[in-house]
């Protein structure tokens, strides 16, 4: 029977904290109320990585992040404490930085299709030889040589090693020489984006996918993990980038097979009105959820609002549906010119530029992130039908048709591959900067063409997903969070005061330095206002380094691959003024004043929603008091445990004040009442207020617990509250202030305490 944790708190463990602190850490996570750790990878990765998504040898564990010893002591103290352990794996790619580091791809390096990993790897050995994309575009004479180590050889560039194959080097070679004779080719950087041959993680070239779909290789890195499930330390297993594979659910029923009991958790992005495959796991890793709880503290009734503003005020008129069609027709054209040249080989009867501009735009036109052949074969059709506008498009699909529909033809294999890499680059990583209509909704997985929910479409959501995936996770901040879940919170109260976000972006825009000449520049100033006030007053330096990130992400007005020193500048001037200006500051702090309560009301309602609708919540380490993290690094800065462990033993009256020991109050209290009364959260029933400000309370009955929560609160107020507005309870206790309450409570007395109350019977 599978082992279904009661909740999970998500730790990035790291060199910085390893899992000797995680273990440290347990008592404070079970008082806390935590069913289980989640924890970030842990199997041998780069070295100095800070994520673990780079793995490097699956059989072993990460020294720097503790080993085998502080893999144990972790194991024990979390069995002592009575708390599960859910491990996050990567079967798509292993990390190719430094081959050194990585033995089977120094292996394939020297040996070439001989050596005995070369099976393991997503190589295309027919257009042989493997090549490297690291040289910079001039190299000088002397940064390249052969350097004989350990009885052979390495060919170094500045601090990269790579292995001389025995017997091809003689005293006096050149470097060149040499190089020609080994079974890879050390490329030009930019080369990645059109001349490779090894499949990638999305545009990462230092990822290097893996061939799990042979039994031989599922086995041989999953070997570690198959160990620590046999020896009972796993409760459950989080699955990274599960789109990546050739087979998704054929790697699903292996993994159930190697772990029949473990909570089974994808990483799967689920755009709106799509089903999670029908894999053996419980679950997504809470994406879907998140747009859902994101989308029902914004005001629908302000969309059209907003849409007018920000297209007088940038010029951009874009749906966010035509945003991304332009950002993955973008990645198309300048990031996956090596996948589609690929494909285009497994197609030698037609032209090749003819085959890479039809799958390309076939990619651009998929709705979803990939098919699953035979499922999903109507979005394949839908996509074919939507590329051929173009009759030379519509004239190459209709050739390929026949090969696209034909799961077992590596065609069809190796396209859903690339839809998958196409939709996320192009989405997420460039449509959702550019395009900046309202940007609480620009969030993985989310849905920024929909401008909010009323609580009935969210209880309708909450039924399916109840009668669906009632063990899914459920999650309101990742590491892959495009922003923090209060800094969303603090945004969705934008949508209640139009005017008064108007006035500031306004001024911002008039007054920042932005350059206004083209409309990318005009959007990213608005994208930045936002993020201004989602943010708040943090630090300096961390806004600078966000702005950097997400200017280049964009790449409307510059890039990673070519910066514009100018256009960078008068962004980092714009974060300046916006903090020193007396008039910016001034207008930026009045603003903040606005948005500071209501957000807070946000932030302790979207909290306890997610923490009790259906689904098995994830708290991401810290979130736990309130968040203000922007993208990846910043949301894996270290945490204050110490401060968290000294709140949570003041055990604070619940009072909503800067500090966030109202929040902490509200996880802990949920927390600890589903992991001790899980019997509770069986089921979902909306429940209906009663009154002129009905739509303010939402309200559910998890089967014996009963959320309800405050939305939009600066409409309430402004609106005089509650004014008599009602809810059934019957004879129950709210256990996050104490109050107890009977029959047909006022919603004054209600939420007197906190915006949001957690009732169980008495």
């Amino acid at each position: 029977m599978t082992s279904i944790p009661s909740s999970t708190y998500r730790l990035q463990i790291r060199a910085g904290f390893t899992l000797d602190d995680a273990a440290a850490l347990v008592d404070y996570l079970a008082d806390l109320g935590v069913g289980a750790l989640y924890l970030s990878p842990l199997l041998s990765s780069t070295d100095g990585s800070d994520h673990g998504y780079d793995v490097t040898d699956p059989t072993t564990l990460d020294v720097p992040r503790g080993g085998e010893e502080g893999w144990s002591r972790l194991v024990e103290a979390a069995r002592a404490a009575g708390l599960g352990l859910v491990l996050d794996i990567v079967p798509n790619h292993l990390g190719v930085a430094a081959p050194a580091e990585n033995p089977a791809w120094w292996s394939v390096l020297a040996e070439g299709e001989a050596s005995p990993y070369a099976s393991w790897f997503d190589i295309e050995w027919a257009n042989a030889p493997l090549r490297i994309p690291v040289l910079g575009d001039e190299v000088g004479p002397d940064e390249l040589e052969v350097v004989a180590v350990d009885g052979g050889h390495e060919v170094r560039y500045h601090e990269h090693r790579y292995p001389v194959a025995a017997g091809t080097y003689t005293e006096g070679d050149s470097v060149e020489d040499v190089l020609a004779r080994q079974h890879y080719r050390l490329v030009g950087w930019r080369t990645a984006a059109t001349e490779l041959n090894y499949r990638r993680f999305f545009a990462v070239a230092d990822l290097a996918g893996l061939r799990v779909e042979d039994e031989d290789v599922f086995e041989a890195t999953h070997a570690r993990v198959r160990q620590m499930v046999a020896d009972g330390q796993l409760t459950g297993i989080r699955v990274d980038h599960p789109d990546g594979l050739v087979d998704p659910a054929q790697y699903f029923e292996r993994l159930r097979a190697l772990a029949p009991d473990a909570w089974l958790v994808a990483e799967k992005i689920l755009e709106p009105g799509e089903e999670l495959p029908a894999w053996p796991v419980e679950g997504t890793s809470g994406y879907d959820a998140m747009t859902e709880v994101n989308q029902v503290f914004v005001h629908p009734g302000q969309e059209e609002a907003f849409t007018t503003l920000y297209a007088d005020l940038t010029g951009d008129r874009r749906t966010m549906h035509e945003a991304v069609l332009e950002g993955k027709r973008h990645v198309v054209d300048t990031l996956f010119g090596s996948e589609l040249s690929r494909l285009a080989r497994l197609v030698p009867d037609l032209p090749a530029d003819d085959v890479r501009a039809a799958l390309g735009e076939l990619a651009v036109r998929f709705d979803v992130y990939r098919s699953y052949l035979p499922d999903g074969v109507e979005r394949l059709d839908a996509a074919i039908e939507a590329a051929g506008g173009d009759p030379a498009v519509a004239a190459t699909l209709a050739t390929l048709s026949p090969r696209l529909h034909e799961p077992s033809d590596e065609l069809a294999r190796r396209f859903q591959q690339l839809s998958g890499a196409v939709m996320a680059k192009g989405t997420e990583d460039t449509a959702y900067y550019r395009q900046a209509r309202f940007v609480a909704l620009n969030e993985v997985g989310g849905n920024p063409d929909s401008f909010g929910l009323s609580p009935a479409e969210f209880h309708a959501a909450q039924q399916h997903r109840q009668e669906r995936l009632p063990h899914s996770m459920t999650s309101l901040s990742t590491h892959d969070t495009k922003r923090g879940e209060d800094v969303r919170a603090r945004l969705a109260v934008l949508s209640e005061v139009p005017q008064t976000w108007e006035r500031f972006a306004r001024h911002f825009l008039e007054h920042s330095g932005l350059p206004r000449e083209q409309l990318a520049d005009r959007a990213f100033g608005y994208f930045l206002a936002q993020t201004l006030v989602g943010a708040g007053p943090v630090e300096r330096e961390r806004l600078h380094a966000y702005a950097e990130k997400a200017m280049r992400e964009a790449s409307a007005s510059t890039s990673w691959d070519a910066p514009d020193e100018t256009f960078e500048r008068a962004v980092h001037t714009a974060v300046d003024r916006a903090l020193d200006e007396p008039a910016l500051a001034d207008d930026l702090a009045r603003l903040l004043s606005v948005v500071e309560q209501p957000g807070w009301s946000n932030a302790l309602g979207q909290k306890l929603v997610q923490l009790t609708m259906p689904g098995v919540p994830d708290v991401y380490q810290g979130t736990e008091l309130w968040e203000d993290s922007l993208v990846d690094p910043d949301n894996r800065r270290p945490v204050d445990f110490g401060a968290r462990r000294a709140l949570l033993a003041e055990d604070r009256p619940p009072v909503v004040d800067g500090s966030g020991a109202a929040k902490l109050r509200v996880v802990r209290d949920t927390l600890r009442l589903r992991r001790e009364r899980p019997g509770l959260f069986g089921s979902y029933t909306p429940l209906t207020a009663e009154g002129p400000a009905a739509d303010h309370l939402l309200a559910f009955d998890r089967g014996g617990a009963t959320t309800c929560v405050t939305r939009l609160p600066l409409t309430l107020a402004e609106a005089g509250g509650w004014r008599g507005t009602t809810l059934e309870v019957g004879e129950v206790v709210d256990v996050l202030s104490g109050r107890e309450h009977s029959g047909t409570v006022a919603a004054d007395d209600l939420f007197h305490t906190l915006p949001v109350a957690l009732l169980v019977h008495r």
